[in-house]
C-alpha cells in the first residue's frame, strides 16, 4: 500500500478498526458474563454439562453468514446491524469459554478440594479462593480462542451493515481492488495476533502462579 493510499484511506481504516474493536469487545464481554457462570454452574450439576456444551457446539458449527441471516428477521435485533453482529459473535464465543471453564474446574485435583472442605471453606469461598485461581489459565485459554475467533468472524459483520474492517474487504472484493482487501485484512490479522499474544502471556502467568 502506497503513501497516497494510506493518506486517502488512513482515517477510514482507523475508524473501522475502532468499530471492529467495539464489536469484538462487546461480544466478548457478554459471552464471558454468560459462559463463565454457566460453566461454574455445570461443575455443580455435571449431568447438564453434556447437553449444554452440545448446544454451544451446535451454535459454533453454523456458518457465519447463515447466522447473520437467521438473526436479521428478528424484530428487536433486526433494527440495528450492530446488535445482530454482537449476538452472532456471542454465539461463536460461548463454546471455548464455557468448555474451558467447566474443564478447568473439573480438572482440579480432588485432594485440593478435600483440603478446602476440611478447612471449612464454604462453596463460595472454595470457588473464589481455590477453584477459580487454579482454573484461571484454562479459562484464559478459552477466552484467547474465543477472542481470536470473534476478531475473524467480525469481518463478516459488514455483510449486514454492522461496520468493522470487513467493510474494506467487501468493497475491495466488489471492486477487485487488492489494496482495499489488504487494508481490511491486515489490521484484522494484527488485532487477532495482538489479542492472542496478550492473552497468551496472561495465561502463562497464571500457569506459573498456580504451579
Amino acid at each position: 500500500m502506497s503513501a497516497g493510499f494510506l493518506s486517502q484511506y488512513g482515517g477510514e481504516i482507523a475508524e473501522l478498526t475502532v468499530e471492529h474493536l467495539w464489536l469484538t469487545g462487546a461480544a466478548m464481554l457478554f459471552a464471558t458474563a454468560i459462559a463463565v457462570p454457566v460453566g461454574i454452574a455445570l461443575t455443580r450439576s455435571p449431568a447438564w454439562a453434556r447437553p449444554v456444551i452440545a448446544v454451544a457446539n451446535i451454535l459454533q458449527t453454523i456458518p457465519s453468514l447463515a447466522m447473520f441471516g437467521f438473526l436479521l428477521p428478528l424484530p428487536w435485533l433486526g433494527e440495528r446491524a450492530a446488535r445482530i453482529a454482537i449476538v452472532a459473535l456471542i454465539a461463536y464465543a460461548l463454546l471455548p469459554i464455557l468448555r474451558n471453564t467447566y474443564a478447568g474446574i473439573q480438572g482440579i485435583d480432588r485432594a485440593v478440594i478435600e483440603v478446602a472442605l476440611a478447612l471449612g471453606l464454604t462453596g463460595t469461598q472454595r470457588l473464589f479462593k481455590v477453584e477459580l485461581p487454579l482454573a484461571a489459565s484454562f479459562i484464559l485459554a478459552g477466552l484467547r480462542t474465543a477472542t481470536v475467533t470473534c476478531v475473524g468472524i467480525a469481518t463478516i459483520a459488514a455483510a449486514v451493515g454492522a461496520g468493522g474492517l470487513g467493510e474494506l474487504i467487501f468493497r475491495g472484493v466488489a471492486s477487485v481492488d487488492n489494496r482495499l482487501v489488504l487494508a481490511g485484512a491486515i489490521p484484522a490479522a494484527a488485532l487477532a495476533l495482538i489479542a492472542d499474544g496478550a492473552l497468551g502471556l496472561l495465561e502463562r502467568w497464571f500457569k506459573v502462579r498456580a504451579a
